[in-house]
């Protein structure tokens, strides 16, 4: 089965200072990765590491420096912002940041139908919004005629969803989707991802620092450390059995439910993000526990262990270590 959507080699440098004191600082690094149809692909990491930067760059919201994007086999264009409405939406962090205060919640749906001529009457439109509501637990009469502030978090976050939903998308990019929901509301919205996956065929970018709802809900996961994917896999590989220092920090981190069980590390950022970034080598070296000289002047390799990638030096020479070929691209930007 084709993938869905492939990153190949994807970079995004920013320069930094003025005209006679300026630095480059490399958000994304060369990272790759693929999406398959019907599977919900988690990219998952600290604050800063690049994720939301990612999801700009596929959605078309930023330009990349160098690398390919492709959906549905198709390269991303500079400048063509179509390729983003070719069956793909995006679900953001503040759901009040997504509807004017001073608009219907309705007339966003309404909109949507009519830029994609979705509908051919007022009635059609309301029957077409009211099944991609009732697919997240609303109903049309439940948002006719109401304003945003009229909404908790929660069914502001999920009318979002129905939205997004309203196109018919193939792929829909979640960026920390459930960081600003109340606790006991996150699992029904990871529940509702995981049915639309499920029961509609569709895939998900879900992109969050949160473990427990990426356990939760992924079927392969990439955790990103400054700009660089330093490990990628199934969650249960991933996560049950990490291989990367920083992985098995941040899943060191996660609060445990047996009392008896202490963990004396915890995710910190560095006093100075820029430091790591900027950082020859590996990034993550003056935090690793078990960095040697090499991870200060060289970048590690990637490498497959059990259908593992991971960069690390750790494992240069390690028995099961497959090398994986650097990837090409004929797009540079």
């Amino acid at each position: 089965m084709a993938n869905l959507l492939e990153v190949v080699n994807l970079t995004k440098r920013y320069s930094q200072g003025n005209v006679l004191d300026r630095s480059v600082f490399t958000a994304v690094d060369e990272i790759n990765f693929y999406i398959k149809p019907a599977e919900v692909f988690t990219l998952a990491g600290e604050s800063g590491c690049g994720k939301t930067t990612t999801a700009k760059l596929v959605l078309g919201f930023e330009e990349a420096t160098s690398g390919e994007i492709r959906h549905n086999g198709k390269a991303q264009v500079r400048n063509e912002k179509t390729w983003i409405t070719e069956g793909v939406q995006a679900i953001f962090q503040d759901p009040f940041s997504t509807f004017n205060p001073l608009r219907r919640v309705e007339s966003y749906f309404h909109e949507t139908v009519q830029n994609f001529r979705l509908a051919k009457s007022k009635e059609e439109a309301v029957a077409r919004i009211d099944q991609k509501l009732r697919l997240v637990g609303l109903t049309y009469h439940d948002i006719a005629g109401k304003y945003p502030n009229e909404f908790s978090g929660g069914q502001l976050q999920r009318i979002s969803i129905a939205r997004a939903l309203v196109t018919d998308p193939k792929l829909i990019i979640a960026d920390e989707p459930v960081s600003m929901v109340d606790a006991s509301l996150r699992m029904s919205i990871v529940n509702l991802f995981k049915q639309l996956r499920d029961e509609l065929g569709v895939s998900i970018l879900y992109i969050t620092h949160d473990l427990a709802t990426a356990y939760y809900v992924s079927d392969r996961i990439a955790i990103m450390f400054r700009g660089r994917i330093v490990e990628m896999g199934t969650v249960d590989k991933v996560l049950m059995q990490p291989r990367h220092p920083y992985s098995k920090l941040l899943r060191d981190s996660i609060p445990q439910a047996d009392p008896k069980q202490r963990w004396t590390t915890s995710v910190t950022l560095a006093e100075l993000e820029q430091e790591e970034y900027l950082r020859q080598g590996c990034r993550f070296a003056g935090r690793c526990p078990d960095v040697m000289n090499i991870c200060k002047s060289v970048v590690p390799a990637e490498v497959k262990i059990d259908d593992v990638l991971v960069q690390c030096h750790l494992y240069d020479d390690h028995k099961d270590a497959i090398p994986v070929p650097a990837k090409s691209t004929e797009a540079t930007r």
